[in-house]
Formats: C-alpha cells, structure tokens, sequence
C-alpha cells in the first residue's frame, strides 16, 4: 500500500478495487444495502487447547487476556492472507479498507444502569495477539478511566440537540456523504458504523450469541458474536470419554464483498488457529496484499 497513490474514485477510508469482474460490480446494484446482502453463519468451535495457552498467558502476566483478544488476532491473522475480508461496499462500489478497524460496544462497568459505548480500534495485518491485547486494554482503560462522553457519543449529542426534522435532514445529508465518500475524516473516526469488523462477547453477560445484523449506514462488513464457553464430554475413538470446551460463535457478513468459497477459506483457517493458538502470537511471516 506505500507504493500506491491514490487516484479518482477513492475514498479517504479505502480504495476503489478496479479489477473485479463485471458480475461482481453489478451485484451492489441488485442489492444495494447490507441487510439485503446478510449472510448468517454459525459454528461451534472446540478450544480446549486454546483455553490452556489463554491461562498460560495469564500466569505469565497478560492479566485478563481472554477470547475477545484471541478472536479479534485471529480477525486480523485472516486478513493477513486473505484480505477480501478487509472490503466494504459504499454508493454500490467495492472498496479495499485502507487499515483494520475493530469496533465493539463497552460497559463502563458490569451494573445494569452502567453507560455503555462504542470504541474503535486500529489494527496492522502484521499485529500479534500481544498487539492486540496491548491496544484494546489501553482504549478500554481510557473509557473507563473518563466519566465524560467520547467522540462518538458527542456527536450522537449534538445531533439529538436538533429539531426531529432537523436530525433527520442531517442524518440523510450524512448517508449522501457517505455514499459519495466525502465525509469527513473525524466523523467517520467517531463513528460506529465504519470500520472492519464488530465484535460482541456475549459470553461475558453469561449468555449465547446472537445473530446481530450489520448496518446499511457506515461500512461494517462483518458482526460477530460469541458467547460463553461450556463442556461436553464426548467418546473418542479409542473409546475413552473425554472433557472438551466449546464456544459458540455467530457471524454476520456482507456477501457482496467475495464470494461463499473466500469465506469458507477465512473460515477454515479460523478453525485452524483455534487448535493452533500459538499462529497469532508471532507476526504472519508474508502478508497478502487485495487485488487492485
């Protein structure tokens, strides 16, 4: 991305992807919003090995590291090679998303009439779950530590200071800005709705995943949702009953960015580094770079 200058029809958050064969192009046109593009996918993953290296990591001192850090390493890991992950369709063109932006909603603390928020991180293909640790840990610790309204909830502010005719003309100014890729820089860092990827851990409210849609406004691609983890004992082929933890994991995805087989790919090799945890813990040795 260093060698590449921008050219007519970018965005300030991605550049315009030029190579996509016509049927791809074609596809925003029939479905022009995410919801009308939401693929639902649902798997249960087997962590037993990752559960015993998250302690082990905690023992040596990476207090609190759990599934959310692993989960969003193993995100950032799958862009690595295969970054068609990393696109998002805005005014019906696909994009290549010029960073990893992660979002997730934030309690600032566990009491039921706690404020909650939205924070966004950035994130490098090359990042470990180290990295990830380190900087989620320090946007999470700023929320916490400040008692007052970040970006994005003082613009939520302002906006519902206007009258309803007012907040809605300017909302659908926003969505045209949007659309045409000419918003500025500092409302779409504020905003929610771009970025990515978002991530929800239901398992902290002791509850299972959901399938949560994605929005028509903004450029999120893809929600997850996971949830707590539990046991099941299963016979194995020897015939000995084993003890084995599970997590359940619900993904929301916008299928006008690749194909089903890019996905099933993204997927098995999520499979894949939940049995080999150790994957995301060195920085990927070669990172794949999106067609142009």
């Amino acid at each position: 991305m260093s060698s590449y200058k921008r050219r007519f029809g970018d965005r300030k958050d991605g550049r315009l992807i030029r190579s996509l064969p016509a049927f791809n192009r074609f596809i925003p046109y029939i479905m022009p919003t995410r919801n009308d593009a939401c693929n639902h996918y649902e798997e249960s993953f087997e962590i037993s090995v990752l559960d015993k290296r998250l302690r082990e990591l905690r023992v040596e001192g990476y207090k609190g590291i759990g599934l959310l850090h692993f989960l969003i390493a193993v995100h950032i890991r799958g862009i690595s090679m295969l970054p068609g992950l990393n696109r998002f369709v805005a005014g019906r063109r696909v994009y290549a998303a010029n960073d990893i932006a992660i979002v997730m909603t934030v309690k600032r603390s566990l009491s039921i009439d706690a404020t909650e928020t939205t924070i966004k991180v950035h994130f490098q293909p090359t990042d470990t779950i180290f990295d990830v640790y380190r900087k989620l840990n320090e946007k999470i610790e700023e929320v916490k530590a400040d008692e007052g309204n970040n970006n994005t909830e003082d613009v939520a502010e302002a906006l519902c200071k206007a009258p309803r005719f007012l907040l809605r003309f300017a909302l659908q100014l926003l969505r045209i800005g949007d659309y045409f890729g000419i918003l500025p820089e500092a409302l779409t860092e504020a905003s929610p709705f771009h970025g990515s990827m978002i991530i929800t851990d239901l398992g902290s409210l002791r509850i299972g995943p959901i399938y949560h849609h994605i929005y028509n406004f903004g450029t999120l691609p893809v929600f997850i949702a996971f949830g707590s983890k539990y046991t099941k004992y299963e016979v194995n082929r020897h015939g000995m009953v084993e003890k084995k933890k599970y997590v359940d994991l619900k993904l929301v995805s916008d299928e006008r960015i690749c194909d089903g087989h890019y996905y099933a790919q993204f997927l098995q090799a999520y499979r894949y580094m939940f049995q080999h945890p150790e994957i995301v813990e060195a920085p990927p040795t070669r990172v794949v770079e999106d067609i142009y």
